[in-house]
Formats: structure tokens, sequence, C-alpha cells
């Protein structure tokens, strides 16, 4: 069963619905608060909401969700909505830092040849070696404390942050972070 986000984060709301549109129907272009799924959703009529608000687009009642349109590229995005994309991913990243430390706890190889940890920029061999032998230790509990622990680390937030831009710019095959399904 794909994975599905029960909330959506407002990156961009459109009233009078986007240029080139059959219909004008008032739109929201967000991304998804734990898959970060890239979607266009159709209000109904007299909702209003504005960029970080969270709108919920699960199976249950809708309150201000007509439909969802469906998903979109990067590249769809609006100017404004790209502005915000960073900033609306920092936020997520920070409220659930324990999901994405777990990442450093308990990430596993790729090939015989890579781990999943490489894929972050930033971290190589070096690094790599370093982060696995201090989880076996004590598993990491903070993004301080993965700094802290690993000797010349650079941020490891901002590395999920970049990490999870290069997906939605599908800069790689790997998906570590964003799963693209409705």
């Amino acid at each position: 069963m794909p994975a599905k986000d029960e909330f959506l984060i407002v990156l961009d709301f459109l009233p009078k619905g986007k240029s080139g549109d059959r219909r004008a129907e008032p739109v929201i272009q967000g991304i998804g608060e734990k898959y970060f799924s890239l979607l266009e959703v159709i209000t109904k009529e007299g909702v209003n909401v504005k960029p970080k608000d969270k709108v919920y687009i699960g199976e249950g009642k809708r309150e201000q969700v007509k439909y969802i349109r469906g998903k979109i590229s990067f590249d769809e995005l609006t100017s404004f909505a790209k502005d915000h994309l960073e900033e609306v991913i920092d936020d997520v990243v920070s409220k659930d830092e324990k999901r994405f430390v777990e990442f450093f706890n308990k990430s596993g190889s790729l090939t015989t040849r890579m781990h999943s940890l490489e894929l972050l920029s930033g971290i190589g061999k070096r690094h790599l070696w370093d982060i696995l032998s201090q989880r076996k230790t004590k598993p990491f509990e903070s993004f301080g404390e993965v700094r802290e622990r690993i000797p010349m680390m650079p941020d490891p937030k901002k590395m999920i942050i970049k990490r999870i831009i290069d997906e939605l710019h599908k800069k790689d095959r790997h998906e570590l972070f964003v799963s693209g399904f409705v």
C-alpha cells in the first residue's frame, strides 16, 4: 500500500486558481507533512488559507478540501511556493527531529558498496564509519548530539533538508525521505 500523507502544509494559495486552468477553482499547492509529496488540492468555496497552514487531506471528512487534484513536480510549483519550500521543510524537520535522527541510528546499506548515509551531502567514508561506530555505542538522540559525537560533522539537520529538496528535484533515483504517492 502506498504511503499517504494525512496533512498538507500550504506553500501557496491561489483563490482564483492557476492561469490556464479550465475552471477557476481555489487551489492550494502544498507539501505532505510526513512523506513530502508535492500536491495540488482544490478547496471548498469560502475557504481561505495562508502559507504554512496545515490542511487535513486524509481519508476522513475533509473540512477545507474539496478534492485532491493530484501530485505535481517541483517545476510546477509557483515561484511563491518555491520560495517557501525550504522554510516549511525546515519547520517539519525541526518539529519531528526524533524521526530524522533515527535515520542516523537505523539507516542501512543500499548496495555492497554504498550506505544510505552517504546520500547525505557532506558524508563520505570517514564520517560514515564514525557514525556507524558511534551509534553502536549509544543511539543518537538529537541533531546536536550527532554533531557533537562525530568530529568535523556538518550540520545534520541542514544535510537532511538539502537531501529532501534534492529528492523533490529528482536529482537521484534513491528516495530516503520523499515518497511520491498521494
